[in-house]
């Protein structure tokens, strides 16, 4: 088997009960409740009035700001146990962000973690920079895909986008126009309440090969990006008829800079055999793979890189991204981001002043990171025909110079690697205004 990579029902229940899930966090979300505080940066996604607004007095809850502005809101609902009802701003644009809050249907995302902070009138001011979220979602309307945009030094999310997307204020009473909402976004088969940017997991393919030449430049199996790999124009794994191919002209004893830009599947599958199960599995979890507790503070799904392949066919998958070896679109841009930032992993997040926010750590050398970014390039993208995926990564500077990593990712059965890079270039673009 020759493998070779290119590049390129629910019905409205006593509303007390259902009131004091809406707003007590016990959802299905996960996660740490984030404490905010004023900040206000100056960076991209802040303006000098990003900043919460004293707490409300009138007993109405708090918003979610975007860049100094509410996206959320609320009005009453003239029922006395639930006085207030959530009103949304371009609630499609923002519900990857916001989530919703229901008065039948219960809160996710923001609305449920920080449910404590908004019933108490308090602002959540988030680091979503208004033109780059546009830019994601209108990139990706008519798309099955998400993206996700962060600022490298920081973590901070700067666009986060799942489309189809919802408009969460069609199901946030308790009427019957708003179970007709609910059930027919519940029925859909595109799935829309789902947040594809932070729990879609699916195979990266040849966008994973970047840790893979991390991990050679770390390990001491290649000492330069310009190093000969020994590489044959096709590889079988050890005790397997399994072969892994590339185009002959330019992946045969190729250098790793040649590698990656060819995506060829016999040179990583080389890799992976020479460095062993161990040492690909240490350096995709430096990465940020195989952690079940990346909140944002809203928790995003793990990123899956297995320890113990079976055999060495299974291991030549991983090195091409295949198998069992699964991404988030928020795990790609943390790659991303990490070469950007010298080698320092930064943890994603969307609220400032949050409990979740790290501080970057440094995972892998300046010289590997420097090294690995020459070789990529600003941008590349990857068609998975296998997952019927499409994925775009690329990194670029703000109009001040801030380094900020961009992941999207597309499912169709075509392959859509133009169309996903078009959305990842246009996203660029509207980080450097």
């Amino acid at each position: 088997m020759p493998i070779s990579l290119r590049a390129s029902g629910v019905l409205v229940t006593t509303l007390a009960t259902l009131l004091a899930a809406s707003m007590s966090g016990c959802t299905a979300e996960h996660g740490t409740a984030a404490t905010t505080s004023p900040t206000a940066t100056g960076k991209t996604g802040q303006t000098p009035d990003a900043k919460p607004r004293p707490p409300k007095q009138d007993g109405s809850p708090g918003d979610i700001l975007v860049a100094g502005r509410p996206i959320t809101g609320s009005e009453r609902s003239g029922i006395a146990i639930a006085p207030f009802k959530r009103t949304y701003t371009e609630g499609e644009l923002y519900a990857a962000v916001t989530g919703y809050w229901s008065l039948a249907f219960g809160a996710t995302q923001l609305e449920s973690l920080l449910a404590d902070d908004i019933k108490a009138g308090k602002d959540v001011v988030t680091t979503i920079d208004p033109a780059v979220q546009r830019a994601a979602y209108d990139g990706l309307r008519g798309q099955r895909g998400a993206a996700i945009v962060l600022d490298a030094q920081t973590g901070d999310i700067l666009g986060q986008v799942s489309t189809p997307s919802y408009d969460p204020g069609t199901f946030s009473g308790n009427a019957i126009a708003d179970q007709r909402a609910w059930v027919q976004l519940k029925d859909d088969g595109d799935k829309p309440l789902s947040n594809r940017a932070l729990r879609l997991v699916d195979n990266p393919g040849s966008a994973i090969h970047v840790l893979v030449a991390a991990a050679a430049l770390e390990k001491g199996l290649l000492p330069s990006v310009d190093t000969p790999t020994r590489s044959p124009a096709v590889y079988a794994a050890p005790d397997s008829t399994t072969q892994f191919s590339g185009d002959p002209t330019h992946c045969t004893d190729a250098t790793l800079r040649a590698a990656l830009r060819y995506a060829c599947a016999n040179v990583f599958a080389r890799i992976a055999s020479d460095l062993g199960a161990d040492a690909l599995a240490s350096t995709a979890q430096t990465f940020g793979f195989n952690n079940d507790m990346m909140d944002t503070p809203v928790r995003a799904f793990d990123s899956t890189w297995p320890r113990k392949p079976e055999n060495p066919t299974q291991l030549a998958l991983m090195a091409n991204g295949l198998f069992e070896v699964k991404s988030t679109p928020v795990q790609m841009a943390m790659v991303m981001a990490l070469l950007v930032n010298g080698g320092s992993r930064v943890h994603p997040n969307i609220v400032t002043g949050s409990k979740t926010a790290m501080p970057a750590q440094r995972v892998v050398a300046q010289r590997t990171a420097d090294q690995l970014r020459s070789a990529l390039g600003d941008s590349f993208g990857t068609w998975v025909p296998s997952a019927s995926a499409a994925w775009a990564l690329s990194v670029t500077r703000t109009s001040a110079g801030r380094p900020v990593a961009i992941a999207v990712y597309i499912s169709s059965s075509a392959d859509s690697t133009s169309q996903a890079s078009q959305v990842a270039e246009r996203i660029s673009a509207a980080t450097r205004k």
